[in-house]
């Protein structure tokens, strides 16, 4: 009696499809919409890693062509000049911003001062700019682990619910409902563990751009200021 009950789980329990697809379609309710949502957060995390890759190495290269343009230039009224009106690097537009504020200040007292705290105020800005969509990846990394493991949770009270309706601890009974139930764990870790890595390495990044901008803002103000002394 024991050897069919066996047989029989085992016939079952091999007759299960446990493929991806299956495992989803399988799932109820709860178990589907903790899927979908850790599946789309992981699609646009992706989506904005490489975008952020990308625009990193951009924003490097460009930074260097114009920290080179600008010191071979004459002077940075020239530089000014020759500038496109629409610009798309931090480094650039800190420059732009902070010449116009320059140009346009009727009074030269405290003019480093004031030029200081604007170029300050600049940077803040192109930081908000490119830290944009920063804080989803952060989000994601965080909170990835906790939605798949309720839906962990979830799927493995259905499968002692499916005990207990059946009153059959057989394999074949509980295996499937803790299946579904770790898929979505490991698709929350698989959401969550590139979102933090790359999180890491983009704030990592920024840092350094950030310290390129600060140099750069110091040497353009040492600047100004021998032109006013001169003046």
């Amino acid at each position: 009696m024991d050897a069919d009950i066996t047989s029989q789980a085992v016939g079952l329990a091999s007759n299960t499809d446990f493929s991806i697809l299956s495992l989803f379609l399988r799932a109820d309710f709860i178990v589907k919409s903790v899927i979908i949502i850790l599946i789309a957060s992981s699609v646009y995390s992706w989506a904005i890693i490489f975008d952020k890759i990308i625009m990193f190495r951009k924003i490097n290269k460009d930074s260097e062509d114009f920290e080179e343009r600008f010191w071979k230039s004459k002077s940075a009224e020239t530089f000014y000049n020759s500038l496109p009106t629409s610009l798309d690097n931090p480094m650039a537009q800190l420059f732009k911003d902070s010449m116009q504020a320059v140009m346009k200040s009727r009074s030269k007292t405290n003019l480093g001062q004031r030029l200081e705290n604007i170029l300050e105020v600049n940077i803040e800005k192109q930081m908000n700019i490119v830290n944009n969509k920063f804080t989803f990846l952060a989000t994601v990394g965080s909170t990835a682990p906790f939605i798949g493991l309720f839906g962990t949770v979830w799927g493995i009270m259905n499968s002692f619910q499916s005990i207990a309706i059946s009153r059959n601890t057989s394999l074949a009974i509980v295996a499937p409902g803790i299946a579904e139930a770790l898929f979505a764990t490991a698709l929350g870790l698989a959401a969550a563990i590139p979102a933090v890595t790359a999180y890491n390495k983009f704030s990592n990044d920024l840092d350094k751009l950030v310290n390129s901008l600060e140099d750069f803002a110091q040497e353009f103000s040492i600047l100004i200021g021998r032109k006013l002394d001169e003046d």
